[in-house]
């Protein structure tokens, strides 16, 4: 069967943006007063629930690991937004906007995820849907060791570098898990 990777990106991130657009117009742009630290917390937050349920193998709130995974590349997308966007524009932003500014970050990960695919022959494929996870409580985890170093790295690559990559991973757990289709 072949697969096409980039009608099944964009029909996860449709269903993202179009969740995070819904939810915008329901709270406006109230995310706008996270700091970067509580934007890894709540990726923390959310991952460890998928881990949980994965080795529990029980969920008793009910939303399942496909919320939570649509919940990660929304909180990505946020996270790179807040660190692109200036104080000065303020905490409430125009829907129009934040449309264009969740498609504009959403095209540039899914570029560098082209970009590494070549790479790695789509080796994501292969993969099981824990080990995504585990990659992105693993990024977590750097983007909060670079946030106690102040940003400062060296030789390392920045926290909007870390939202990308796990970004990406969700929208290929989103995809293995059929939500694509």
């Amino acid at each position: 069967m072949a697969f096409d990777t980039s009608t099944q990106y964009d029909a996860i991130i449709k269903i993202c943006k179009d969740l995070f657009l819904k939810k915008t117009r329901d709270y406006g742009t109230a995310w706008r007063i996270l700091r970067p630290k509580s934007i890894t917390d709540q990726l923390f937050i959310k991952a460890q629930r998928i881990r949980t349920i994965e080795e529990k193998k029980v969920n008793k709130v009910g939303d399942d690991i496909t919320d939570e995974y649509i919940a990660i590349v929304n909180y990505c997308v946020i996270g790179i937004m807040q660190l692109e966007l200036d104080e000065q524009v303020g905490i409430e932003l125009e829907p129009a906007f934040v449309d264009a500014h969740y498609s504009q970050r959403v095209q540039e990960t899914k570029d560098l995820m082209f970009a590494k695919n070549h790479d790695y022959g789509e080796a994501w494929r292969d993969m099981r849907i824990s080990s995504l996870t585990d990659l992105i409580l693993q990024k977590i985890f750097r983007v909060k060791q670079i946030e106690d170093n102040e940003g400062q790295t060296i030789a390392s690559e920045g926290i909007k570098a870390n939202y990308q990559d796990m970004l990406n991973y969700a929208v290929f757990a989103l995809i293995k898990l059929g939500l694509a289709d």
